[in-house]
């Protein structure tokens, strides 16, 4: 098992910057390196499900979030729920619209299908930054009828303020920037 330490050092590794992405002045944080990384995959997934423990469910934001949530959903052995972008669900949806760094969105869950209400769900992600993003899926889950037990992200960027807008939401972070 991986130190904190060697865990932040696998990760800062494997993240590829790529400057003015996806608009001029943003420094986009590219976990795919560290994805596509056998070692870096397991390494984020057992650090994220150790955190996850204890959850009903884990959601996975789209999309980056979908392939965390998936690998801690079976580490866990619980579901999974994708948090889709905006007009991919069949209806009928619960949506949430939201401002990020560079524009707006909008998030999507089923309405029907799948039985919230009650349930404990950790929401998991690959970067927070702003914290919109993880905000709408905190209320959009509580809409649901979901208790959301928290947030954990591989990577965050603290300069941008994001564990501020998500408090009192319990927020993990395997690497900090």
């Amino acid at each position: 098992m991986s130190t904190d330490g060697d865990l932040a050092e696998l990760i800062a590794s494997l993240t590829r910057e790529v400057a003015d992405f996806p608009s001029p002045g943003i420094q986009f944080k590219d976990l795919t390196p560290l994805l596509a990384d056998p070692h870096g995959l397991g390494a984020v997934s057992d650090a994220l499900a150790a955190v996850a423990s204890g959850a009903d469910l884990v959601a996975g934001i789209d999309a980056r979030g979908f392939l965390l949530g998936a690998a801690v959903a079976i580490k866990l052995g619980t579901g999974v729920l994708a948090i889709r972008k905006g007009g991919k669900l069949p209806p009928p949806v619960f949506s949430e619209t939201y401002s990020l760094e560079y524009g707006t969105a909008t998030l999507e869950i089923p309405a029907e299908g799948i039985d919230l209400a009650g349930r404990s769900v950790m929401i998991i992600d690959d970067v927070l930054a702003t914290g919109g993003t993880i905000a709408a899926a905190n209320r959009l889950l509580k809409t649901a009828g979901a208790t959301v037990a928290g947030a954990a992200v591989v990577l965050e960027l603290a300069g941008l303020g994001g564990r501020d807008v998500l408090a009192p939401l319990p927020v993990s972070t395997l690497h900090t920037v």
